[in-house]
């Protein structure tokens, strides 16, 4: 058995479509979705995301901008830009680029965005609606949780009732991730690396989600091939020059569907941005009136 490769073009393709609609909606009312990225520092890294949100944002009619701010910049300062670009009604989304430098990292970063320009979705008052309970994606919620349920739902892989293990318990991706699943009636089991016989679970699993940040970490050994798991990739991991994910090449023999690493999970995330940023100017626009 090869595993179907989970590509996430076509559905990201289609979601463009869907968002130029939007946005030439929301033009037509005089009001053109804008987002602007704040990063503090020079990080090749982050200038590479930058880009592709850019890229897509662009294409898709809305307006990108980059605050691109000195290292040295102070709390201070930082703080003054952010209340300037939360007061700012020509900016409907705003994101913080990760890391920031180590003079902000005190700050409570995913808060100080305000929540109707949360894109990204780290607001405390955003995160809450999974953990009261919600299904709706059209909410301004974590990009890579959502991009995950929209490539499952694509694909035809339905949730409900299924065992499926989160691995990582990031605040961004896993513990927000295993909500909504747990929420769309999935039974999940939240584990790490630290996890004790972590592979007697992860075999159990139908579907297994690795988002741990370690490379080639997930082995045909951490699989039941006649459980036909299907697997979601969200490493993005470095390794010998090249990008890869936190699954090893060799899951495809065993698993029955896998996401690619590059080319699944990421572009997801890139698109659930740009839903994010039309559903905040939408909201915006409502506000008005």
């Amino acid at each position: 058995m090869t595993a179907k490769i989970l590509l996430a073009q076509p559905l990201v393709d289609k979601i463009k479509n869907e968002l130029r609609l939007r946005c030439e909606g929301l033009k037509s009312q005089g009001t053109t979705p804008s987002m602007c990225v704040v990063l503090v520092g020079e990080n090749p890294a982050s200038l590479t995301y930058i880009k592709n949100k850019k890229k897509i944002c662009e294409e898709v009619g809305a307006h990108f901008q980059l605050l691109h701010l000195p290292a040295e910049t102070s709390e201070q300062d930082f703080l003054e830009h952010l209340s300037r670009l939360n007061s700012d009604s020509k900016i409907h989304g705003i994101i913080i680029q990760l890391p920031v430098t180590d003079k902000l990292k005190k700050l409570d970063i995913p808060n100080l965005v305000a929540p109707s320009k949360d894109i990204d979705g780290f607001h405390t008052a955003n995160t809450k609606a999974i953990y009261y309970g919600t299904t709706d994606l059209n909410l301004l919620l974590p990009c890579t949780p959502k991009g995950v349920i929209h490539l499952l739902q694509f694909y035809g892989i339905d949730v409900k009732g299924k065992h499926i293990v989160v691995l990582g318990r990031s605040l961004i991706v896993g513990k927000p991730l295993a909500m909504l699943l747990s929420n769309l009636d999935a039974t999940v089991t939240l584990a790490h690396s630290k996890t004790k016989n972590l592979e007697e679970i992860t075999r159990t699993a139908d579907i297994l989600i690795s988002a741990i940040g370690i490379p080639h970490f997930i082995k045909t050994s951490a699989l039941n091939s006649a459980k036909h798991t299907v697997v979601i990739d969200v490493g993005i991991n470095s390794l010998n020059g090249k990008v890869t994910g936190d699954v090893d090449p060799d899951v495809i023999e065993v698993a029955s569907a896998i996401s690619p690493v590059p080319g699944g999970v990421g572009p997801m995330t890139v698109i659930s941005l740009i839903q994010n940023l039309m559903c905040a100017a939408e909201n915006q626009l409502k506000g008005k009136k």
